[in-house]
């Protein structure tokens, strides 16, 4: 199977990179707006071909990945679209609807390690994207509906996460480590919860209480962060496509 990504930055280049220690390296084909960017791609991933003519890329491929700025895509699928005939044509794009892309995608920059959570929005041909988009991590195929909510959990997500790890990174900066020391702890920390709830399927909240001891120090701790409304601080973020002056503020880019 031959796949073309149209755009070789941050996302683009994360499924290049995942997609090339998959093995697919022979089997892509690369986009980008620059020379210095399609030279480093092919600097860490030697067995990709690279090019700045996007209708040239097209023209062998299989599946067409479009991995551009939201705002860009009707101009590159009109440059494109004499080369697609009946090319499979996904687009990772956020918030943006056409009528020539068969699937829209949602994974997140983890793809570049093979863990990347991306949704998949249903469609005939979700399964085929699905199995693609599996070899650079877990993938869900899911309704419209939930396509938002799963960019703002993983996509989204993935810095929210950062954030917190940063917070405890200074938290412990405060308590006497060194930021490399600190930023090694709270990783290995989450990594730790993360194995934790994979490999026993507890819930949180189960395993939380596993480490909770009454009248103990980690009570105190979650009692904080209940204080300073940390679950709502949570929730709120994650729902803010709702927002109404959110949701406004994309109405052009859907357009």
């Amino acid at each position: 199977m031959k796949i073309t990504i149209i755009g070789g930055g941050n996302m683009g280049g994360a499924l290049v990179k995942g997609w090339s220690k998959a093995g697919l390296a022979a089997d892509i084909v690369v986009t980008a707006h620059t020379q210095q960017t399609l030279d480093r791609l092919k600097e860490v991933c030697p067995g990709i071909t690279a090019t700045l003519d996007n209708s040239k890329a097209v023209e062998g491929a299989d599946i067409v990945v479009l991995a551009v700025k939201p705002w860009l895509v009707e101009g590159v699928i009109a440059e494109i679209k004499a080369s697609l005939k009946d090319k499979l044509l996904v687009s990772v794009a956020a918030g943006i609807r056409h009528e020539r892309i068969d699937v829209y995608a949602m994974p997140n920059i983890a793809a570049e390690f093979g863990e990347s959570m991306t949704f998949i929005e249903e469609a005939p041909k979700a399964v085929v994207v699905a199995e693609l988009f599996s070899k650079v991590g877990q993938c869900k195929i899911v309704p419209q509906r939930l396509m938002n909510a799963g960019m703002m959990m993983a996509g989204c997500g993935i810095a929210y996460v950062m954030r917190f790890l940063r917070a405890m990174m200074e938290g412990g900066v405060e308590m006497g480590f060194y930021p490399d020391e600190a930023k090694e702890i709270a990783m290995q920390a989450m990594q730790g919860a993360v194995s934790l709830l994979r490999e026993t399927g507890l819930h949180p909240e189960a395993a939380i209480d596993k480490v909770t001891t009454p009248g103990g120090i980690t009570i105190k701790g979650l009692n904080e962060l209940d204080h300073a409304a940390f679950n709502s601080a949570v929730i709120r973020c994650l729902n803010i496509m709702k927002n109404e002056e959110f949701a406004t503020a994309l109405e052009p880019l859907n357009s």
